[in-house]
């Protein structure tokens, strides 16, 4: 059996947990960008184990669209497990990803997907966030302190609306965490780059937000540590000469 991801060239992963308030607008808002995508793309939700009715609503939604698609764990795993679920199955060309809360605009993928003609990955920066001035100040902060750490130049890690090249995103050493760390863990290959474009950010109008002060913060500065230690010991070579190809 064939992947029907790997009809498109764009797969949209969308990591659900306990988000069934939002699936009637995660319908419709992904539903109308599929329609104008610059690429052809289909979306492929990751319910991370939900205990309420996302299961079900899934399936109700990709039963009536046929660019909608699902995978479903069986347990909770968090949402870095989600999303390397998501790399690890879809086989079309390029991957995205957005959260399903909704707070960035799918529509602003086609600001994003032209630069992946040069660059590796494209990832939004949030411009007037719609957040709490508390959930600001903990950004900024942790976004000093992982530039600190990692080198990596990234202004918003946090942003969830990115898009990669497939054979990038899928060699990514995952581990809980490591979601933070796109741009890092992207330096890692030799010659990949990235590219910061400006997105839209708005209020959350459904379901609750699964991070707090301890998930947000304060295990994001352990895994600073965690990829200083990974970075240290990161395996690259070069082949030079090679027979096996006939």
């Amino acid at each position: 059996m064939s992947n029907i991801t790997s009809e498109y060239g764009f797969t949209i992963i969308v990591p659900l947990y306990n988000e069934e308030d939002n699936m009637a607008r995660l319908e419709s808002s992904l539903a109308s960008f599929l329609e104008h995508s610059i690429r052809k793309a289909c979306v492929l939700f990751v319910n991370d184990g939900s205990r309420d009715g996302t299961l079900a609503g899934l399936r109700d939604i990709c039963s009536r669209n046929s660019d909608f698609h699902y995978i479903s764990f069986s347990e909770n795993c968090g949402l870095s497990a989600a999303i390397k679920a998501g790399f690890d199955y879809a086989e079309s060309p390029l991957i995205g990803y957005i959260d399903a809360d909704l707070q960035t605009n799918p529509e602003d993928f086609n600001l994003l997907l032209p630069y992946l003609e040069d660059y590796d990955m494209a990832i939004g920066v949030r411009v007037k966030r719609n957040d709490t001035p508390f959930k600001r100040f903990q950004s900024r902060f942790a976004n000093s302190f992982r530039r600190m750490m990692t080198g990596d130049g990234a202004t918003d890690t946090g942003c969830p609306l990115k898009v990669f090249r497939a054979a990038a995103a899928k060699q990514f050493p995952m581990f809980k965490g490591m979601h933070r760390f796109f741009p890092a863990l992207l330096l890692l290959q030799d010659g990949a780059k990235y590219k910061e474009i400006p997105v839209s950010h708005r209020p959350r109008v459904a379901g609750v937000s699964k991070f707090n002060i301890w998930n947000r913060m304060m295990s994001s500065f352990a895994d600073c540590f965690a990829y200083r230690w990974m970075k240290s010991r990161y395996i690259r070579y070069r082949v030079g000469e090679s027979d096996i190809l006939r």
